[in-house]
């Protein structure tokens, strides 16, 4: 199994939320190392490439192309927990500043200090 760290960006299949079917999509790794050695799950945030509307828990990634996305994209406030197996590939990592906004942005969603 290949192993992942936090701040990879993956492509992952994600089933739609009324589970009529599923779709290729980016998603950003957000849980430790540490969780994500000791686990068969990963929990990751969705990126889409809508990037007309930002909302609550949502970053607009800074550095896109250097992550390895294909048109600038935003991380969501979307956060799911997957099985390891369900990742297709990695496409890049976010960088470092790009990092430090998603997890301000999601402790501001989550309401952690």
């Amino acid at each position: 199994m290949t192993e992942y760290s936090r701040g990879d960006i993956v492509l992952i299949s994600f089933v739609f939320t009324d589970e009529t079917g599923e779709r290729r999509r980016p998603a950003v790794i957000v849980n430790s190392d540490t969780y994500q050695r000791s686990r068969q799950e990963t929990i990751i945030a969705a990126i889409t490439s809508r990037t007309d509307r930002i909302l609550v828990g949502d970053h607009l990634i800074k550095d896109w192309e250097e992550a390895g996305l294909l048109f600038p994209s935003v991380v969501t406030g979307i956060i799911r927990t997957i099985k390891q197996g369900m990742i297709t590939r990695k496409l890049g990592a976010i960088s470092k500043a790009d990092m430090e906004a998603v997890n301000d942005n999601l402790r501001a969603a989550l309401s952690l200090s």
